[in-house]
């Protein structure tokens, strides 16, 4: 499994990029690579509020659907409308392709995820 370096992850394999007070959120490998061939993306709404832990996304691919949890609170500020014409780059290049971008409102929160050092060691406990 590819982990990015520089990335933050979740414990449900998302994935956040932190510039600023802003928050892009994605899947990673481990999770595309489980999911199989990805064939639909649900998108959250801009300016829908998140919270930590509440689902932002579905994604549904042949094998299986499944949410994509928000691992910060905010708001969206902007969508990944390329997913909509494309699902299948989630699976190409998780790592280039975001699903949602989040205007954080705690910050203190990213303290809770993991860097790629711990995501690493994560996966080969999974």
């Amino acid at each position: 499994m590819n982990v990015e370096k520089g990335l933050l992850y979740t414990k449900d394999h998302e994935w956040v990029k932190v510039d600023g007070n802003t928050a892009y959120i994605g899947i990673a490998d481990f999770a595309q690579s489980n999911l199989g061939d990805i064939v639909y993306v649900e998108l959250p709404e801009e300016d829908d509020e998140v919270s930590a832990k509440d689902s932002i996304a579905s994604v549904e691919s042949v094998k299986a659907a499944a949410e994509v949890f928000s691992p910060v609170d905010g708001t969206v500020v902007e969508i990944n409308e390329d997913l909509d014409d494309d699902p299948g780059l989630l699976n190409k290049a998780p790592y280039e392709h975001w699903i949602a971008k989040v205007e954080l409102s705690d910050k203190s929160q990213l303290d809770e995820l993991m860097n790629d050092a711990e995501y690493t060691e994560f996966l080969k406990e999974a």
